[in-house]
């Protein structure tokens, strides 16, 4: 099959793989409503882009053909599909445009609140039931623990928890994962090779790194991964390793693109970050940007695979269309877009994801429950007390 028409099947399938569970609503309504004619258009030109390239030659007539008028199929969609309020915790460059796809498919009036997850989870506890927040869209599984511990989720069905594998998401239902992410050690290629670095995180406290490393404190991510270390190595050690790492006089920044990009220029030679930063320079600079991703070893909490995940508020006004939302943030359209365009891990089967990536049998991470996570709190307090502030 060329590859041209291979693309124009894809597209079709693509469109169609998500708008199907949406027909049978899209038909009930009313026939006046003139956006019912847009979406007969856009169904006869997928129909169209698939026959059309399909198509062989004709043999030559030998009588003259005829004409046959296509029929048109009129699918009517909702005069008024709702709202759909997203309070998000992952960064508006990342997700604003998959959030407005689904706007643009459904037609649903979506309003996205951002914020890092810890302000949005202290937003959504402080509101409490009288939140107007639908969604909770977040960058990581401390984030929808907490929530989901002050009980202001609601279950999510289990054809949608069963999309992804049970540890990506709530052991008790209440939010979902949408993509992956590995926690990484980022180091500058002009400096460093990997047989430099050492296999533990805990070597890094090593008087050998003083003024080498740079860290997002305050980062999402970075919290989890040490409420990670608390689970598995206990409050003490986990106290020891931070004031051991702030002993080496780290950088800190307000974030983990702000983390790569001094790698890169070499105001540090070391970082903890999330993987797919780096490829999101790599694609705006090339290979020959000079850092590189480099997974720990030895299984400990630097190692993390988390999510991204969303969950369903319970007191929401518009339970529908988050669950709507849900299902669409795991169809292949969707997770698509994430393994091509962020570089995270998909989390349905059937996604290509990028070569650069590790594939994630083989990252070698630490066996903890994702729903154990949810003390950031406390974390965030251990890591303040341990000087480490931006």
């Amino acid at each position: 099959m060329s590859p041209p028409l291979y693309s124009y099947i894809r597209a079709a399938l693509l469109y169609f793989e998500w708008i199907e569970p949406e027909f049978p609503k899209l038909c009930r309504l009313k026939k006046e409503n003139m956006s019912r004619k847009f979406f007969a258009l856009s169904l006869l030109l997928a129909v169209s882009l698939v026959l059309g390239a399909c198509a062989t030659p004709a043999p030559q007539a030998t009588e003259a053909p005829v004409a046959v008028e296509p029929e048109v199929v009129e699918v009517e969609v909702p005069a008024d599909p709702g709202s759909l309020v997203i309070y998000s915790g992952r960064s508006e460059s990342l997700v604003a445009p998959i959030i407005q796809q689904f706007a643009d498919a459904t037609a649903i009036n979506v309003e996205v609140r951002y914020g890092s997850t810890a302000e949005i989870a202290a937003a959504l506890l402080e509101e409490g039931a009288n939140s107007p927040a639908d969604i909770f869209y977040a960058q990581d599984p401390g984030g929808l623990g907490a929530i989901e511990d002050a009980g202001l989720l609601a279950p999510i069905p289990a054809d949608t928890l069963a999309k992804v594998a049970p540890g990506f998401a709530s052991p008790n239902g209440a939010w979902v994962g949408i993509t992956a992410r590995a926690r990484v050690v980022v180091y500058n290629t002009g400096v460093l090779s990997p047989a430099d670095l050492p296999a533990d995180i805990r070597d890094f406290t090593s008087p050998e790194w003083n003024g080498r490393l740079g860290l997002a404190p305050t980062n999402a991510s970075f919290v989890v991964m040490v409420t990670a270390m608390r689970q598995i190595w206990g409050e003490a050690d986990t106290e020891a390793w931070l004031a051991g790492i702030a002993a080496n006089n780290p950088t800190y920044y307000s974030g983990n693109g702000g983390v790569v990009t001094a790698v890169g220029a070499g105001e540090v030679e070391v970082g903890f970050v999330n993987h797919y930063y780096l490829y999101q320079f790599m694609a705006e600079q090339g290979e020959s940007f000079p850092v590189r991703n480099h997974y720990l070893s030895n299984g400990g909490p630097e190692s993390l695979v988390m999510v991204s995940g969303a969950g369903v508020l319970a007191n929401g006004a518009n339970q529908d269309n988050a669950q709507r939302f849900l299902d669409f943030m795991l169809s292949t359209v969707a997770q698509q877009y994430f393994a091509s365009r962020t570089f995270e891990y998909p989390l349905v089967e059937g996604v290509a994801t990028s070569s650069l990536l590790v594939p994630l049998a083989e990252i070698n991470g630490p066996d903890i429950s994702l729903g154990s996570l949810s003390d950031v709190s406390g974390s965030a307090a251990m890591i303040e007390a341990a000087g480490m502030v931006p």
